[in-house]
């Protein structure tokens, strides 16, 4: 038995292209420098295991106070025991202790398993399928010129998408500050289905604060316009107006992306009949595990579910499951390299071939990270370790 015998965070700078504005929706900008936070889990045979995070979702009060303790001295291969001895602590941390937080734990340790094994985590969690189809899942609506301004740029860059081979696009439209309205969406979504034509799979993730009438609005016209899925038109608190949404269209709806309370939470989605595909992201609702718990619930219930976001996390869980379709690529937009690697990363994780992203090969969650510059531009770290 390797037990844990370190859980440490190592804050480094790096260089982003993009922005993000102030309700948190991410545009193209230029070269930024910006910190990132790697957190690293160490057994006693000297495996590690490795998550990248946010420097506030992984600080020193949360390593110190909650992840340390939970994981120090115990056995590094516990991993479900372990994710219920962090998520308990949630309790009484004041909301110190959050979802991605102990996500970022449970990535960690689904690494260090993969390494020690010598196994990619998405074999050592079932091993279903070695590729999948992406779809291209675009920045948010806004006013650059040649970037996401009109429904004609829309249109523009789904037709340069489906060139490059994808069989699937998502729109994610005007969100605030931006200008956005149902009319907007509409011609938008009527611009992109002219130009890629009938068989290219679409979906539609909009403002998510519009009102009933408002989401049902729009959703007749995805359901004219032939769309694969609607995405959070909503306030996603209000179970209630899904099912009155789902009950009214043709179009799948797909959700909840932000509904906290991780898989129980979806239960609850499921049971209510409020989607007709689930959403899980391993990032914003815990983890792998509860990722997993997630699919295996949809696949009870003869459901899809999707698994939202993108990285390394994400292709685990599918590369261990089938009954989710796809795997989000992006964000994507006319002025951003998606497929040049930041430089703490030696190559991105889910490069595409064909229309399809290979699982990947190597042991643990196959992030390339570049441990030099890492530790080249180290400015801060904090941890504890066995005494």
């Amino acid at each position: 038995m390797a037990v844990v015998e370190s859980v440490t965070v190592t804050v480094f700078t790096t260089v982003t292209r993009s922005v993000v504005d102030g309700h948190g929706h991410r545009h193209p900008g230029p070269p930024r420098e910006v910190q990132e936070a790697l957190l690293t889990v160490t057994d006693g045979d000297g495996v590690t295991g490795h998550c990248l995070a946010q420097p506030d979702t992984v600080r020193e009060a949360v390593i110190r106070n909650h992840i340390g303790p939970a994981l120090l001295g115990q056995d590094s291969l516990d991993r479900e025991r372990l994710w219920h001895r962090i998520a308990r602590r949630q309790r009484g941390s004041q909301g110190n202790l959050s979802d991605r937080a102990l996500s970022a734990a449970d990535q960690a340790l689904w690494d260090l398993a993969g390494r020690t094994a010598g196994m990619p985590v998405w074999k050592l969690l079932g091993g279903a399928r070695s590729e999948v189809p992406a779809y291209a899942s675009t920045m948010c609506g806004d006013d650059i010129p040649g970037g996401l301004a009109t429904p004609d740029d829309y249109a523009a860059f789904a037709k340069d998408l489906v060139s490059r081979g994808y069989r699937a696009i998502k729109l994610h439209t005007w969100m605030p500050p931006m200008p956005y309205g149902v009319a907007r969406d509409i011609a938008a979504c009527a611009a992109v289905r002219e130009a890629v034509g009938p068989d290219v799979a679409l979906m539609l993730d909009s403002n998510h604060w519009y009102s009933r009438s408002e989401a049902l609005t729009l959703g007749r016209a995805l359901d004219e316009l032939g769309f694969a899925w609607y995405e959070e038109p909503m306030e996603e608190a209000s179970v209630q107006s899904y099912r009155w949404l789902a009950d009214q269209l043709a179009t799948p709806i797909l959700g909840p992306e932000t509904s906290w309370g991780k898989h129980m939470a979806r239960a609850e989605w499921v049971a209510a009949g409020a989607c007709d595909i689930l959403r899980v992201g391993v990032v914003g609702s815990g983890g792998i595990i509860p990722a997993i718990k997630a699919v295996h619930l949809a696949e009870s219930f003869g459901m899809d579910c999707e698994i939202h976001g993108n990285g390394s996390g994400a292709l685990a869980v599918i590369g261990a499951t089938m009954c989710g379709r796809w795997y989000e690529r992006g964000l994507l937009h006319p002025h951003s390299d998606y497929d040049t690697p930041p430089p703490h990363l030696r190559s991105i994780v889910d490069p595409l071939t064909g229309g399809n992203v290979r699982m990947p090969a190597a042991a643990g969650l196959g992030d390339d990270l570049d441990h030099d510059y890492i530790a080249a531009h180290a400015v801060a770290s904090w941890g504890t370790r066995s005494q």
